[in-house]
């Protein structure tokens, strides 16, 4: 099973939805909290490629982006491959 990386924040309802879509899946996620480690937003933004919004989603070393695109990859059946499922 892939690595997943999500730079989130505690009240980000999009980072929450996320979340639930790969537990609901059986993946385990690693957490990065950009609002208790406020360094860690920069390299966030640097590993994103500008973008500064949450959830910024990786899986292994492919940045999927937040939300939206998290969900697309699932319609459209390529979310399940990425993860090794």
């Amino acid at each position: 099973m892939a690595k997943v990386l999500m730079y989130t924040t505690r009240v980000c309802p999009y980072c929450q939805m996320a979340l639930r879509l790969l537990e609901k899946k059986g993946v385990a996620v690693e957490k990065i909290r950009v609002d208790e480690e406020p360094a860690r937003r920069l390299e966030m933004v640097d590993r994103a490629r500008g973008a500064n919004t949450v959830p910024q989603i990786f899986i292994g070393d492919r940045h999927i982006g937040g939300y939206r695109e998290l969900a697309q990859l699932d319609v459209k059946g390529e979310l399940d491959p990425l993860l090794g499922l």
